[in-house]
């Protein structure tokens, strides 16, 4: 309207002018008086829509770990906030539990139906329930679908090498469940040398004892130690390969003289001082610490044992400083040159190791599945399992893609990476084999044998009455 106004007064002004200055004026048609629309507002920026990338997704975590363990606050570093680092929209909510209280949570769990969403898991033996009751989610199409195979080696993606009967964790490696540890030092200062037969070794026990040296020292407090660390390695050398298929064939059993055999050989270490009777008062914790001490020639456990004795990235200390460390040889157990042996030396007992696992109710497709998936990516991933090598806990990674040649390890490192050398068969872990009602009177059982309370009869029969009724 203003601007129409404006015309028209111009108009006017210029008339005006023309007839002052005597000039007829063209007959000019008068301006079109224009009512403007009032201008509508600017519309309000329509919201963006919501980006499932920014929901946070809370992921319950059952973690294996040792907080006093070497090399504990690195891997919490390292490992865990690494990863909330560069995955801000998953928190995690991680339970820490090491030894048998781990073992306690995740029955008490499952009873409940109240497993977290990502577990530490065995492939069998000790996770048999997360298995037998399809607790663990089969990660088969997940592996596919990402293309992860051909990172690992062939028997960590063997289905059928894991009780569930499909891909139920993903094994960070291959565990050698028996590992000697020879203390040289302790060796040389009473003038003897590593025994190359059990008979050798029981000969060093007045030698060392006069001393004031055990023999071998293992923690056998926690029963499932001398089950898993010694004696599955010992059956294996009475029985012979593949022995749990002709038990579970039903062609053998428990209580057959060979076995019951190999139950005596552990009465025989007792009695002949090789392993003292306190040992069994020795918690698994404390054991590292006092074999670095020089209180025994031997050492037995398994081979995730070494990560304890290396250095301690974040305080610099090491439990066996690395320049002594040459002192001492990681082998297997000694030649056991006795009657009724099927296969003297040279063996061990080897299991799939421990890894990563979903839980089976997580929802396909499901952000909460994407989540936990991404952290069992990472867990058993190159990155997390090089820095396991470095720091020991790891002997035989399942990765193929990790970068050796970029490692600087310890002696004893090295000397672990040669463990596979120093024996030629493989026999069962007896907890690998067999599920948790089994091997638990036979756990139970050795220990009863070093207290002198059962014999190794008693114990035969038990594991075979036990091993009836779980069939």
């Amino acid at each position: 309207m203003k601007k129409a106004l404006a015309l028209t007064l111009a108009t006017l002004m210029l008339l005006t002018f023309l007839a002052a200055c005597g000039g007829a004026p063209e007959p000019v048609a008068p301006a079109p008086v224009v009512t403007a629309e009032p201008a509508a507002p600017e519309p309000e920026p329509a919201a963006p829509p919501p980006d499932p990338t920014d929901e946070v997704i809370e992921i319950r975590v059952l973690n294996y770990f040792d907080l006093t363990n070497p090399g504990a606050m690195e891997e919490l570093e390292v490992v865990w906030a690494a990863f909330e680092d560069a995955n801000p929209n998953i928190k995690l909510v991680r339970e820490d539990e090491f030894n048998e209280p781990f073992h306690y949570a995740v029955e008490a769990y499952a009873a409940a139906g109240t497993l977290p969403d990502v577990m530490f898991a065995w492939p069998s033996g000790r996770s048999t329930t997360l298995h037998t009751q399809g607790l663990l989610k089969d990660l088969t199409p997940l592996i596919e679908r990402d293309g992860l195979k051909s990172f690992y080696i062939p028997s960590v993606m063997d289905p059928t090498a894991q009780v569930a009967g499909f891909q139920g964790i993903i094994p960070q490696g291959i565990t050698a469940t028996n590992m000697m540890i020879v203390n040289t030092e302790v060796l040389d200062e009473v003038g003897l040398t590593p025994a190359k037969t059990y008979s050798e070794m029981a000969a060093q026990v007045p030698v060392l004892r006069a001393a004031g040296y055990d023999t071998i020292l293992m923690p056998n407090l926690d029963t499932w130690v001398m089950q898993s660390c010694l004696f599955s390695a010992v059956a294996g050398r009475y029985m012979g390969e593949n022995w749990e298929q002709d038990i579970l064939s039903g062609s053998r059993s428990f209580t057959d003289a060979d076995f019951v055999a190999s139950l005596e050989f552990i009465k025989q270490m007792y009695d002949d001082g090789v392993i003292p009777q306190s040992s069994l008062a020795l918690d698994y914790g404390e054991a590292p610490g006092l074999f670095a001490q020089n209180t025994a020639a031997y050492y037995i456990d398994g081979d995730w044992r070494i990560g304890d004795f290396i250095t301690d990235a974040t305080t610099g200390d090491a439990l066996i400083d690395p320049a002594r460390q040459d002192k001492f040889i990681v082998t297997v157990f000694p030649e056991i040159d006795l009657p009724g042996v099927a296969i003297p030396a040279r063996t061990n007992s080897v299991v799939l190791g421990t890894g990563w696992g979903l839980n089976a109710n997580l929802e396909d497709g499901s952000a909460k599945l994407e989540a936990a998936w991404t952290l069992v990516k990472w867990l058993t991933g190159v990155e997390v399992q090089t820095f396991m090598l470095r720091t020991g806990g790891l002997s035989n990674p399942s990765r193929t893609d990790i970068n050796f040649d970029a490692l600087t390890l310890e002696p004893l490192q090295v000397a672990l990476a040669g463990l596979g050398g120093e024996f030629d068969v493989i026999t069962v872990v007896i907890d690998g084999a067999f599920e948790g009602p089994v091997y638990t009177p036979l756990n139970d059982g050795l220990q009863a044998i070093g207290l002198g309370i059962q014999t190794p009869q008693e114990v035969a029969d038990l594991t075979q009455a036990a091993f009836e009724a779980w069939q």
